[in-house]
């Protein structure tokens, strides 16, 4: 039997833009597993798990992952890491799609694979999506949200 750090290595590999293996992937996780993408509050099970690498890898499409740390603590194994590609593909967003630039990304990220009798149950990925987005040039509209924040005020009210 493989190793819980072995099995997460092997997730890595088969998500590389140049392997790009979404039903290897799922297989690696239990019927159950979720893949969790922390800072956008989405979480992907069963047959979503291969659809959100490809989702990733068409917008990225030689996205690597540079494993900087690996750290496997019984069924936990923890990952410094940092998401590496090059914007070719349209970007969705809920208002439209940021068309490609062809900026590189180089997001630091840290990943959480929690696993039992050689299954992933719980994959939860913590990039750094506002840096994400500041490379592919849609940073933060503070001006807009300033305004928003000074507009007209009811009377008898103020800032604090």
């Amino acid at each position: 039997m493989r190793s819980n750090e072995e099995i997460v290595r092997e997730a890595y590999r088969l998500a590389e833009g140049d392997v790009l293996d979404g039903d290897a992937f799922r297989a690696l996780f239990a019927e159950d597993g979720t893949f969790n993408d922390m800072p956008n509050a989405l979480t992907f099970r069963g047959d979503q798990i291969p659809l959100a690498l490809q989702g990733f890898a068409g917008v990225f499409p030689d996205v690597h992952r540079e494993l900087l740390d690996v750290h496997a603590l019984g069924d936990v194994v923890a990952v410094e890491l940092r998401i590496q590609g090059t914007h070719l593909g349209a970007f969705p967003t809920p208002i439209g799609e940021i068309l490609p630039t062809r900026n590189r990304i180089d997001v630091p990220t840290a990943d959480l694979w929690y696993l039992r009798a050689g299954k992933v149950e719980r994959f939860n990925c913590y990039n750094s999506a506002n840096v994400l987005l500041a490379q592919i040039g849609a940073a933060p509209d503070f001006k807009s949200a300033i305004e928003a924040a000074a507009g007209p005020r009811p009377s008898g009210t103020r800032l604090l």
